[in-house]
């Protein structure tokens, strides 16, 4: 297992807790990011600038049990689809059953903008958000672990 962030537009605060809970479990942290960003990592990785790159590169390098962290639906889409569990910044995970509809919405947000309406971009950062984005986290990670020490047993992760 491990901890993949889509670090090309995640906030600093989630990368630092990334490290310091993904260090708790002994869980190592992979970055990608299209460009050097400066980022402290266990596995920093750099791709070229072609759209799409850094997706690519974490749909390839994501195996069932990982955790991606990401606020885009459809890599969220993708890796949720290979059995890892993925969480966006402010910490709300995204769930097999609910990716239709947020694809849905996404597409519809797209046809609005691309007709000239505008929406909201993303509201300032607190630290309620750290604060929710550590507690999902830790979260996947404890179910992680009970999971692999019962032997793959009950399913943990229907407990939510």
């Amino acid at each position: 297992m491990k901890i993949l962030v889509d670090a090309d537009a995640c906030p600093k605060p989630v990368l630092r807790i990334c490290l310091k809970v993904g260090h708790k479990y002994g869980v190592p942290i992979w970055t990608v990011a299209s460009f050097d960003h400066h980022i402290e990592s266990d596995h920093h990785i750099i791709v070229g600038t072609d759209p799409q790159e850094a997706d690519l590169k974490i749909i390839n390098s994501t195996e069932a049990e990982d955790v991606v962290v990401t606020q885009d639906w459809g890599l969220a889409a993708i890796v949720v689809g290979k059995g890892a569990r993925c969480l966006s910044p402010g910490g709300r995970e995204f769930r097999p059953e609910k990716m239709e509809f947020l694809l849905e919405e996404r597409e519809i947000k797209a046809r609005f903008r691309r007709s000239g309406g505008r929406t909201k971009g993303p509201k300032k950062r607190t630290a309620e958000d750290d604060r929710r984005f550590e507690t999902g986290l830790e979260k996947i990670l404890f179910q992680q672990r009970m999971h692999d020490t019962s032997g793959g047993g009950d399913d943990l992760n229907e407990l939510h």
